[in-house]
């Protein structure tokens, strides 16, 4: 059966209770982590989504034991490694496929002195570049080849040496890749100018578990004596931020009273006052978000009664990531909204498609929008599209779930590759979504 199409019954009002799934964005990177070890660790809460069932796939085929012992629950061990399977075709195929195979050069180094990596893939949302984990990497000791006709990078070193690394732009993949490769370094690596969201902070934590000496978690400079060597863990990954903020503005679309439980709100940075400056009422029971049923809900304006803007930036700003929900979310709220994307420029294009959902959307150029709220006016209108990627799939989905009719969204492998099941969750508490 063609399960690549999500039919989806629009202006259905929702009521239940949703617990998010655990964070993707930190299970890459702790599931690399396992790599620095040869004793095993354990990491819980694991969402089991493509994206991570094939990076689990990938340690698999380098001879790493993983045993599942509850839904996920899983233990990796990394004692055998075969390093030769960096030259077959299953490796390749799969490391282009996520862009998370990308954490597994630092693991690789740490442990072997060397690495093989294709370009990864992940979504068509701009141009990633590596060069920021590549001039860290040449700053610890290793040697860059780029094979332009295949497209991959060798990277090797006899030794790595601690030394001051100043990350030319805050990535998180970078960040990541980089502690992993300077916890075994000979010396203390420092290293500027980092990211900080809550996945490098648990990676780093469960790094100190491991027996790692890194210091200044939670800052913009981390600090990493090196050891020879790691140890096992237990480790229990965050719930999916993103995930939960696509909660908060399904609710607000469709009008529904929605309880998003175990959120982890203290982890959250300002995730729910951005959503509620688009007016959205956001109630916080303990660990719980309980989002009423709102019949209208009004974008608020700077103080002296500009334009509200809203932008992404590194942690502790808006995460990229929710831009997309954002946008939707203006569609049918009262008032105006003007959206930088200044990350990726190519993340907004799928605004298009809400045009052709009767949204008012100026797109401004590939990294500005403006959204005029039609303040539930006009409801949108159900219509056939494509998921261009993860996080403007699921905006299209919520949608159409606001939508008057039946939409039909294609490619829905998209959203599959970020979202656990998300079809069946949401029919739980009301939706109508069939993988047709």
């Amino acid at each position: 059966m063609n399960t690549d199409t999500f039919e989806v019954v629009g202006g259905r009002p929702l009521l239940g209770t949703l617990t998010p799934q655990g964070a993707k964005n930190e299970a890459l990177q702790t599931i690399c982590a396992t790599m620095l070890t040869t004793e095993p660790v354990i990491l819980s809460n694991i969402p089991e989504i493509i994206d991570v069932n094939r990076l689990i796939t990938l340690l698999k085929g380098f001879g790493v034991k993983v045993k599942k012992h509850a839904p996920g629950k899983f233990e990796f061990q990394a004692d055998e490694i075969n390093f030769d399977f960096v030259d077959s075709v299953e490796y390749q195929d799969n490391a282009t496929r996520i862009r998370g195979s990308v954490m597994l050069m630092g693991p690789l180094l740490a442990r072997f002195g060397k690495v093989f990596l294709p370009q990864p893939g992940g979504d068509k949302i701009g141009r990633r570049r590596l060069d920021t984990h590549f001039h860290a990497f040449e700053k610890l000791g290793c040697h860059l080849v780029y094979d332009a006709d295949k497209g991959a990078y060798q990277i090797s070193a006899n030794t790595l040496k601690g030394d001051f690394i100043l990350m030319d732009e805050i990535s998180v993949t970078g960040t990541a890749n980089i502690v992993m490769a300077s916890v075994m370094a000979e010396g203390i690596t420092t290293i500027y100018n980092v990211a900080c969201e809550p996945y490098i902070q648990q990676l780093c934590r469960l790094l100190n578990r491991m027996g790692a000496k890194i210091a200044g978690v939670g800052s913009n400079m981390l600090t990493i004596t090196g050891v020879s060597s790691l140890k096992g863990a237990e480790h229990r990954t965050l719930p999916d931020m993103i995930e939960i903020g696509s909660f908060i503005g399904l609710a607000a679309m469709t009008q529904s009273d929605i309880t998003i439980k175990d959120a982890g709100v203290s982890e959250l940075g300002i995730i729910i006052p951005t959503f509620e400056k688009l007016g959205i009422e956001i109630n916080i029971n303990g660990d719980n978000i309980h989002v009423p049923a709102q019949k209208t809900y009004e974008i608020q304006s700077f103080i002296d009664g500009s334009i509200l803007t809203i932008y992404d930036a590194p942690w502790p700003g808006f995460t990229p990531d929710l831009m997309s929900i954002v946008l939707v979310v203006a569609t049918q709220a009262k008032g105006s909204l003007l959206v930088h994307q200044k990350m990726f420029e190519s993340r907004l294009f799928f605004v298009d498609k809400l045009i052709d959902m009767g949204a008012q959307v100026i797109l401004c150029d590939p990294h500005r929008a403006t959204v005029i709220g039609l303040n539930r006016s006009t409801q949108l209108r159900a219509i056939t599209m494509t998921s261009p990627d993860i996080r403007a799939g699921v905006s299209l989905l919520i949608a159409a779930l606001s939508a008057k009719g039946t939409s039909r969204i294609h490619n829905i492998n998209q959203i599959d590759r970020g979202y656990l099941n998300i079809d069946s969750r949401l029919n739980a508490i009301g939706a109508q979504i069939k993988r047709v």
